[in-house]
């Protein structure tokens, strides 16, 4: 009895020295964590990534085992467990390096796409906040309102409008604004300094049941940096009287490790490119705290604030320019324009529980105002003062979501990813206000004006189950949608009314990675859009339509420089909504279908040269309206970009970058037609010691091309009948600037 309770103690000692799990910490040389970094097990072949706090936990690791740990724009490090004095608790340290996609790891989660636009930031400069979303493989933006306003949206067959159908977040805190007094979604990313933007998480379609209301083309969350690798001030001037200064602050310091703060502010103004000055000024200012605990657990404290005001020369119709009324940078309402702000203030708190739990919890609150004056029509609806519209509103938005995150492991290579979340997010808009206006100076009709109070609550839950190779990821979204609306009108039938709708989301998905060079995907769930408040109120049985999604496609790495991926996707929506804020209505126009292909690809020529390209092809019709009838107006069909990239060739880098838009119906019957445009931005960067000078020319080749465009009824002063054709914003001319900035 002895000797086998001998036997049985040393086996128990033995397998607890050979098999264990391995935890730790990836961090960069100024001690910043890494997420999503690999930790890959060279001799068992099991895998992890840390979170975003660095930390991993690594199962059924033997003393004597390799450990492969790497992530994008760093050096490897191999780790030998026999040479740990603790062989539980690792810290690594990370060298920054230059990209290289042999770095790259296909990763076996949901957004691994993902790794597309981290590629992409490193090797190309943001310059704009919201031209980040370009980052975001086949997403085009315009703009058409002086760039003041958010910009216009296009990704997967649809006209997005201002955020309709893809959901935007910021450090997870939504950037969609509901009933928003231009239109439903409304996302205005401007709030953001480009420069401390650190990440973009992005998923194509509604398959991720942390993403709720608009994630039916897909959903992008922005992360931005919890602390600085030192200190920027940058200096930008070019053509148009553009200038731009930035500057970000380090706190603390070193001075201590697991504290950082830092702030940063960014001015803007230009006259812009058109005849009448745009007088463009926006002024963007952030802080930002964070505390690391010795557990790994974090807290960060966020508050920001951004005003911007501008004129604008609108959408012009083409017969005004074909006439030798205008020119091609004129405008026919100059008065067009407006200004806005706003103060944005959150708090997380990343709890880790033992070595393979947490809670991620998260507090915001947004304040925001809004004054918009449009004519896209002139004369049509007012022969004498014109059809100048304003639209005001002022809004206090609350928010709070909480997920808990717990992984079990199962066995060699078997896991199970067990979350849960809840959340609620309470919009209270004052004075929400569509009016007709004179030359912005008088109120001549209100058209809609009342208050609006919107709540959305939500639950959900997902298990991902990892079985070897195969990842089985199943979820179920719950949300809930009080709509009330107290409208100011007098004569008004509408008065102070409510209405609640729920609807559920199941979501199913199933990837197969063989290797760490491939993934197959076959992705599918049900989403939705919620409607307008002040017609919910009105029109209950519309408010919360379905979208049904799937996505069949492949991640590949053929060779240690070449990523590409494919895919095939579908997605029917029970109804679309045309919104139509500039009128005060919403159209519905019934149920609709859109099937397409998606294909990108990353190659590395060189150690320093890049290659870049997406494509993609839609096929959009509405199912309702007989064909020849059935097109979905302003529905990209093809898009393409591509472009060469360079990194640190004696101190110089930069790139060129092409993009393509195809020709498009602009109405229903394609009778008028939205027509496609290429144009070639370029930039070049020298970096010595401490010091980078920059030129970056936009529309090299200065192409005339219409940014934005529309198929719009309009009637010209002295005209006798109206005219509906092509109305349209001209996209920027060649546009030359420079840039100064010190890193210290």
């Amino acid at each position: 009895m002895k000797f086998i309770f001998t036997l049985v103690i040393t086996f128990v000692v033995a397998m607890s020295s050979f098999a264990q799990n391995i935890s730790g910490i990836v961090l960069s040389e100024t001690s910043r964590p890494i997420e999503g970094t690999y930790v890959f097990n060279e001799t068992s072949g099991s895998y992890s990534f840390t979170s975003e706090v660095g930390r991993f936990v690594i199962p059924k690791t033997n003393t004597g085992d390799i450990l492969r740990i790497g992530s994008i724009g760093y050096e490897t490090q191999y780790v030998n467990i026999e040479e740990q004095s603790d062989k539980k608790k690792l810290t690594v340290k990370l060298k920054e390096k230059s990209v290289e996609l042999s770095e790259v790891v296909v990763q076996p989660k949901l957004n691994a796409l993902s790794i597309f636009s981290k590629i992409d930031v490193n090797n190309n400069p943001v310059n704009n906040a919201q031209e980040v979303l370009r980052y975001v493989p086949g997403l085009f933006i315009g703009q058409h309102a002086g760039g003041g306003k958010a910009e216009q949206i296009f990704l997967r067959g649809f006209d997005i409008d201002h955020g309709t159908d893809l959901s935007i977040a910021v450090d997870g805190m939504p950037v969609n604004m509901v009933s928003h007094a231009h239109g439903q979604g409304y996302s205005d990313l401007h709030f953001l300094i480009p420069e401390t933007i650190e990440k973009i998480d992005f998923n194509k379609g509604s398959y991720d049941a942390s993403k709720g209301n608009f994630a039916t083309a897909g959903s992008v969350n922005l992360r931005i940096k919890n602390q600085l690798d030192g200190n920027i001030a940058k200096v930008e001037y070019g053509q148009f009287n553009r200038f731009r200064t930035v500057a970000l602050v380090d706190l603390l310091g070193n001075k201590k490790i697991n504290q950082k703060a830092y702030i940063g502010a960014e001015w803007t103004s230009t006259d812009g490119f058109f005849e009448a000055s745009q007088d463009f000024k926006r002024l963007n200012l952030i802080g930002k705290f964070t505390n690391y605990f010795p557990n790994n657990d974090k807290i960060t404290f966020t508050a920001s604030h951004f005003t911007s005001n501008w004129l604008a020369s609108g959408q012009v119709p083409q017969r005004a320019i074909d006439s030798g009324r205008i020119s091609r940078f004129g405008a026919i309402d100059a008065t067009e324009g407006g200004n806005t702000s706003r103060s944005n203030f959150q708090a997380t708190y990343f709890k880790t529980i033992g070595e393979s739990a947490s809670i991620n919890t998260s507090i915001y609150y947004t304040l925001y105002d809004f004054e918009l004056y449009s004519n896209f029509t002139f004369f049509l609806e007012d022969p004498v003062n014109g059809d100048q519209i304003k639209q005001r509103e002022n809004r206090g938005m609350l928010g709070f979501t909480g997920e808990f995150n717990q992984v079990f492991n199962i066995g060699d290579n078997k896991s199970i990813d067990f979350k849960s979340g809840i959340g609620l997010r309470n919009d209270r808009v004052g004075s929400n206000e569509l009016s007709r206006t004179l030359n912005r100076t008088e109120t001549l009709e209100r058209i809609q004006f009342g208050n609006v109070n919107e709540a959305n609550a939500f639950a959900y839950t997902s298990a991902k189950v990892t079985l070897g190779n195969w990842l089985i990821a199943s979820a179920l979204r719950f949300d809930n949608f009080t709509f009330d609306y107290v409208d100011f009108l007098e004569g008004s039938t509408i008065g102070s009314k409510n209405t609640n709708q729920s609807i559920i989301s199941p979501k199913l998905n199933f990837i197969y990675n063989p290797s760490a060079r491939v993934q197959y995907f076959l992705k599918s769930g049900i989403g939705f859009h919620a409607n307008d408040t002040r017609v919910a109120v009105v029109e209950g049985n519309a408010t919360l339509p379905k979208s049904y999604g799937a996505d069949l496609g492949t991640i590949w790495k053929p060779t240690n420089k070449f990523l590409v991926n494919s895919s095939l996707w579908y997605l029917f929506l029970e109804q679309e909504f045309v919104y139509v804020g500039d009128a005060g209505i919403v159209e519905p126009s019934g149920r609709t279908q859109r099937m397409g292909t998606d294909v990108g690809i990353r190659y590395q020529l060189t150690q320093k040269l890049f290659f870049d390209t997406d494509f993609t092809y839609t096929y959009a019709r509405s199912i309702d309206e007989p064909k020849g009838e059935n097109y979905i107006p302003l529905s990209p069909a093809i898009t393409w970009t591509t472009g060469f990239s360079f990194l640190d060739i004696k101190g110089f880098s930069g790139g060129i970058k092409s993009r393509m838009l195809g020709n498009r119906p602009a109405n229903e019957d394609y009778s008028i037609t939205a027509e496609g445009y290429f144009v070639t931005d370029l930039n070049l960067n020298y970096s010595i010691k401490c010091f980078t000078f920059g030129v970056a020319i936009d529309n090299v080749f200065n192409t005339k091309w219409k940014e934005t465009q529309f198929a719009t009824e309009s009637r010209l002063r002295n005209e006798l009948s109206p005219v509906e054709e092509i109305h349209f914003t001209p996209g920027t001319p060649f546009a030359l600037r420079g840039t100064v900035s010190i890193k210290f």
